[in-house]
């Protein structure tokens, strides 16, 4: 991963601090993306880095399209490039359907589906320079199977796989790959906002995900890893 310029959205949240940590470690650039300011700053220091310029933060809202191309501008300029993105950034709403108000919907469309397609979106056209690129969206397991009071989130991810595919479609002729990890309940802050009683004990651990992510952008050339699903032995779907 040394000659690799990875963008990291969401880079503060649970997987994708324990991404930018194993990334880090490998040796490739980053690019990491978050609302919180002050937070990027505290994960940034704590990476294993020798060379401050190996890593860039850009505090982003990825709801807003023109703070997204602010990211990718800003990576171009500091790097010349980016070879993969990484969309780690989510929230949840947990309500039973007819609880569920105009205002939760906007908020799970605008981060979960917007957000990851403005960035999907922008990295690919700077992918489609090199004709090549990886893009890693993470949709967790609610965009594969339905879940009671999941209603609005789940339409916000079924809605990242439908765009994902598409766009995997379109993209394949210049070399962009895409790989959709559908991982079951990580025990990240993603619950700490989340109105369900869950036991996170039994979760995966964010640094399981990080590295499924891991191998997927490690793998050979010539192999697409499309979809990656990891799910607790405690709450199966299939």
């Amino acid at each position: 991963m040394q000659d690799k310029v990875v963008v990291v959205v969401g880079a503060t949240g649970g997987i994708g601090s324990a991404l930018t940590h194993k990334l880090a470690q490998e040796g490739a650039s980053l690019v990491l993306a978050a609302r919180n300011s002050s937070r990027l700053a505290v994960l940034v220091s704590e990476l294993p880095i020798t060379q401050a310029e190996q890593v860039l933060s850009v505090p982003t809202d990825i709801t807003n399209p023109a703070q997204v191309e602010t990211l990718m501008s800003k990576a171009i300029s500091q790097f010349g490039k980016i070879d993969v993105l990484v969309n780690a950034a989510g929230a949840a709403v947990m309500k039973q359907y007819n609880k569920i108000e105009p205002a939760d919907l906007d908020a799970m469309l605008d981060l979960n589906l917007k957000g990851s397609f403005y960035t999907a979106q922008a990295a690919a056209e700077v992918m489609k320079e090199k004709k090549a690129g990886h893009i890693c969206n993470i949709v967790g397991i609610l965009g594969k199977h339905s879940m009671v009071m999941a209603s609005a989130y789940c339409a916000s991810k079924f809605g990242v796989v439908g765009f994902s595919k598409c766009m995997a479609e379109e993209l394949k002729r210049y070399g962009i790959k895409f790989t959709l990890f559908y991982f079951g309940g990580v025990d990240s802050p993603f619950w700490d906002s989340a109105n369900l009683k869950v036991d996170r004990s039994k979760m995966l651990t964010p640094e399981t995900a990080a590295n499924a992510i891991l191998f997927a952008l490690k793998a050979d050339p010539q192999a697409v890893p499309m979809e990656i699903n990891i799910q607790p032995e405690s709450h199966l779907f299939f």
